[in-house]
């Protein structure tokens, strides 16, 4: 084999391998759930940044995934008001899948440079034992250009105006478990269009609750058990739930979470809208989170042996004095 040809052989090797690597690599740390994405619901707040607390000092992200149309909720708060609006998602974006779809952009592009860049076209890069992913990459750049084509339209839809939320003040009672508003209201916006909110009062029982099903939810995501999830959350984040376990499994993944405690927690904003209670709460979590390959149990990502911390909000709703359920998840910094 003369010297150009090995270089070129291990050229197209390492173009592979990229393109491996660039495709599963935005997926891996987020497998847990939720996603490590901001998913959910919050009412007329759903686009308004829920007020920090000891546990969560710094802004919550946006939404990267909800139902609720920006017409049907309070304008975001400044400062959140650009991150906010490309919130806008529809249910059928994932986490997960979002992430896959990057990567696959990125790595039939970087692919397609390198073969150009060593004179065989634009998809040289993939000859040989590559050719079948390169097919692949090329169906899933043409599903990215698509979602970017909507995602365009999207951002040009008509955007509600800024608008502050009441200010607020704390007592930390019972653990930071109770919060007393300051001035009365509580509405994240102003204007005739905006559902009425009143304060609501949350004791013990209900953080009992709360913390209750943050085991119950990671216990019900590693069981893959959707029946259990669909009695402790809401439809949207079911439907999130088993996207995200849909993609791990299209991965031949499977995440589980073990352990898990609640290290620190505190009440971020509590109202009532219609019929509706909705709560925000800072969860500072502990637990044991790690990712395997269905097929043989190889570890992917994270330890069953070393606890990894996060802190996220959890929103939880309730109808009628009814029992709560979750309704978003919220990532921090």
């Amino acid at each position: 084999m003369t010297p150009r040809r090995s270089l070129t052989n291990r050229a197209r090797l390492l173009a592979a391998c990229a393109t491996f690597a660039l495709v599963l690599a935005p997926a891996i740390a987020f497998a847990k759930p939720g996603g490590g994405s901001s998913s959910g619901s919050r009412g007329s707040r759903t686009y308004s940044a829920p007020p920090t607390s000891s546990t969560a000092p710094s802004q919550a992200r946006p939404m990267d995934r909800t139902m609720t149309e920006p017409s049907r909720a309070s304008a975001p708060v400044a400062g959140a008001a650009g991150a906010g609006m490309a919130g806008a998602a529809s249910p059928a974006r994932s986490g997960l899948g979002m992430g896959l779809m990057g990567g696959i952009a990125g790595g039939l592009l970087g692919a397609g440079l390198f073969g150009m860049l060593s004179g065989q076209g634009f998809m040289g890069g993939l000859a040989g034992l590559a050719g079948m992913l390169g097919f692949l990459l090329q169906i899933g750049l043409i599903a990215g250009l698509v979602y970017l084509v909507v995602r365009m339209i999207r951002r040009r839809a008509p955007q509600p105006a800024l608008a502050g939320m009441s200010s607020m003040r704390r007592e930390n009672m019972d653990n930071g478990r109770q919060m007393i508003p300051a001035g009365g209201g509580m509405g994240g916006g102003t204007g005739g269009a905006m559902p009425a909110t009143t304060p609501v009062s949350i004791g013990p029982a209900d953080f009992d609750a709360f913390q209750r099903m943050l085991v119950e939810v990671n216990s019900a995501w590693s069981q893959q058990d959707v029946a259990a999830l669909k009695r402790i959350a809401t439809p949207e984040m079911v439907t999130y739930f088993a996207n995200d376990l849909r993609d791990l499994a299209a991965r031949g993944w499977r995440n589980e979470t073990r352990d898990v405690t609640l290290d620190q927690g505190d009440l971020s904003e509590a109202w009532r809208e219609g019929n509706e209670d909705y709560a925000t709460v800072a969860m500072k979590i502990s637990m044991l989170d790690w990712t395997t390959r269905l097929a043989d149990g190889v570890l992917v990502e994270g330890d069953p042996a070393h606890r990894q911390t996060s802190t996220e909000l959890w929103t939880f709703v309730r109808q009628g004095g009814g029992a709560w359920r979750l309704s978003a998840i919220q990532q921090t910094g």
